[in-house]
């Protein structure tokens, strides 16, 4: 965030621009394999269905095939996509994410709001040795995921923030 310290009473102007961190590569993989896995089992029910009901043979196994192709397509072009899109970053004074393909979202969470920070670890996430790190504020619009983090940076970033908002005064509602 671009700010300059301001004599009293001028002004501060403060520009919204991307957050400056990447993702970790691996994420790419995380996000094929869940797509390749959430492709898999309708297509899988559709085919083992075709297969074995005759009389709707054609009805199933087409779409199973449709679905197969548009789930194929979608897990070669989405993944690189979001990794373009999804940014981060942590500042003194505040939390700033950017996520979304076709509708993107900005988040920006004060670190006077933050009440808890967490990590995240899932499976899949554990087999590619990523992590999310889950900022709680008292937003009503809900947590801030940072996803596809290095587990080791997650884990650095959790401290990080902790640090930051023990020593930011503010009550967090």
């Amino acid at each position: 965030m671009a700010g300059e310290s301001a004599e009293a009473g001028e002004r501060v102007v403060v520009r919204l621009r991307p957050p400056n961190n990447t993702l970790d590569q691996r994420a790419v993989g995380w996000w094929r394999v869940q797509l390749l896995l959430t492709t898999a089992v309708p297509v899988a029910v559709l085919a083992v269905l075709g297969v074995f009901v005759e009389p709707a043979r054609t009805g199933l196994l087409i779409p199973a095939a449709v679905l197969a192709g548009l789930g194929l397509a979608a897990t070669a072009f989405f993944p690189a996509w979001w990794f373009r899109v999804h940014r981060w970053e942590v500042t003194d004074e505040a939390v700033y994410v950017r996520t979304g393909a076709l509708w993107q979202e900005w988040r920006i969470a004060p670190m006077s709001r933050i009440q808890t920070v967490d990590t995240q670890r899932g499976p899949l996430e554990q087999a590619f040795r990523l992590a999310t790190v889950i900022v709680t504020t008292a937003s009503s619009k809900g947590a801030i995921k940072i996803e596809g983090l290095d587990h080791a940076l997650a884990a650095e970033l959790a401290e990080q923030l902790t640090r930051i908002t023990q020593a930011t005064p503010g009550d967090a509602t």
